[in-house]
């Protein structure tokens, strides 16, 4: 039996309360998301650019936005034959961005691995488990057998064995991995919605504080900010509820 390879150190772990909140610039036009981008330039830690924005000019804008000195997360979430992840995390590592997902199953993590290491890059890989706006029937639904915390667990073990940098998961779950993943592999976690806020689609849900102190390293916020009447102060408010749980 050859031995496991040692996972990577986990230098992707936040350093501040400000760089743990990730801004979803889920918004349909890059001139939207540039003027989001100034009003909120200092308050957030990093900008996610997702599949929205994606097909309206956002990839050249993720590298914009990178040569400018922010941290990107580009939420692409790919699920490929191992060449084509291979290739697509080869060119994203050229990029310039700080994380980017990938669909947690085991060949396609390991495929893009294998590519971030001949790339040399520092880029976080992140293994999506189960999206938050699934719940139970949507996994039955969708054909699977177990139930969401099962997979999660699942897909997790299947990132650390990859040597991912960390996973997406939802803030209900992070609290049962950390054991799980060690202390290399960071948790990125969607469904954070301040107190008072309207859930949306999202069925897997926490406040930034509880989300912290479950143990996420970073959370992802979208509509409670860019809906906010006053994006900055939205920002620092959730980056606030934040100091409270460190």
């Amino acid at each position: 039996m050859q031995p496991q390879a040692t996972p990577p150190a986990r230098r992707f772990a936040p350093t501040t309360a400000r760089s743990r909140l990730i801004l979803g610039l889920d918004v349909p036009t890059v001139e939207e998301a540039r003027e989001i981008v100034r009003q909120t330039e200092g308050a957030v830690g990093t900008y996610k650019i997702g599949m929205q924005l994606q097909f309206a000019g956002g990839l050249a804008f993720a590298q914009e936005l990178a040569e400018a000195g922010h941290s990107v997360f580009l939420d692409v979430k790919l699920l490929d034959i191992d060449n084509t992840v291979a290739k697509a995390v080869a060119n994203i590592a050229k990029m310039g961005m700080r994380f980017v997902t990938i669909h947690a199953y085991p060949k396609a993590m390991r495929a893009a691995v294998g590519a971030l290491e001949e790339a040399g890059a520092d880029l976080c890989l992140l293994g999506v488990t189960v999206l938050t706006s699934m719940d139970q029937p949507d996994l039955a639904a969708a054909g699977y057998a177990g139930g969401v915390a099962d997979l999660v667990r699942t897909r997790a073990a299947d990132a650390r064995a990859a040597r991912m940098g960390g996973i997406v998961c939802s803030p209900q779950e992070v609290g049962s991995l950390r054991d799980l993943l060690g202390p290399e592999l960071v948790t990125v976690t969607p469904g954070i919605r301040p107190a008072g806020s309207d859930a949306g689609d999202q069925k897997r849900i926490m406040t930034p504080a509880d989300a912290i102190r479950a143990g996420a390293d970073y959370l992802v916020v979208a509509r409670p900010i860019l809906t906010a009447p006053d994006r900055r102060a939205a920002a620092e408010a959730i980056v606030a509820d934040i100091e409270t749980a460190i």
